[in-house]
């Protein structure tokens, strides 16, 4: 289980940071990606326990940067073993885009971005990953949202992006398992990250907490937990599930 090759994308902040480091925490190699984090990327790989770990760029919605990533990440770390589809964008919480509201100009831009990071540039690098997984095998986790589920009325490109990637993760869990390849994917509530903090402050971040009888959001050591066990030997037969991980703050039958 130890010392496999482990690509994470968006690694240098927040849930990516996490996996990257539960994974170099376990033995494995990991290639750190970002897009525009140069510095976080390097500060992480400093950080992380162990040896062999990289760090690649690029940027997710450019399909030729991407298998050039995926190509050199495979080289440095000689193979892959494990994808995590991390990397993706909200959009800017406080610029939302309603469908009333939203001019159509708008509309169209919001869509192009959030999708072609979170569900198209997830498909690239998964499409990227199994050609160098086809003959050995490999863990592909995808991290999606409960916004795919109870949906995303302020920010319908994130929710529709994450439902896509729910089903990406499902159609390639078949596709894929003849070769040994497994496909699984978390799917979170609100997360405690640096990109969250301003949220959680005051009335709002009570609201917030109040979703789950918890009375808390997640960390991203709890998401990290999950991603790692379903990229273990261990987890094959989960190869197709999506993992809710809200503390109960939706419940899905």
């Amino acid at each position: 289980m130890t010392d496999r090759a482990v690509l994470v994308t968006g690694a240098s902040r927040g849930i990516g940071r996490a996996v990257a480091k539960a994974f170099a925490a376990g033995g494995d190699r990991v290639a750190i990606h970002h897009r525009d984090s140069a510095d976080a990327a390097e500060e992480l790989l400093a950080q992380l326990p162990g040896t062999g770990h990289v760090v690649v760029r690029a940027d997710l919605t450019d399909p030729d940067a991407v298998r050039v990533m995926v190509d050199r990440a495979a080289e440095l770390l000689g193979g892959l073993d494990v994808l995590v589809n991390n990397a993706g964008t909200y959009g800017d919480r406080d610029d939302p885009h309603p469908i009333f509201g939203t001019s159509y100009e708008e509309w169209q831009q919001r869509w192009r971005q959030v999708l072609e990071t979170n569900l198209t540039g997830a498909g690239n690098v998964t499409w990227c990953a199994a050609q160098h997984m086809r003959e050995r095998g490999g863990r592909i986790v995808n991290v999606s949202s409960r916004g795919a589920f109870r949906g995303e009325p302020e920010q319908p490109a994130y929710g529709a992006s994450k439902a896509g990637l729910n089903a990406l993760g499902q159609s390639l869990a078949v596709a894929l398992a003849p070769f040994g390849i497994t496909v699984a994917t978390v799917a979170p509530g609100f997360v405690a990250t640096d990109m969250t903090t301003e949220h959680l402050r005051g009335e709002r971040g009570a609201a917030i907490r109040a979703q789950s009888p918890f009375d808390r959001v997640g960390q991203p050591e709890e998401i990290a937990a999950a991603v790692h066990w379903l990229a273990s030997p261990q987890a094959e037969w989960a190869s197709g599930t999506i993992v809710d991980l809200n503390g109960a703050s939706y419940l899905r039958s």
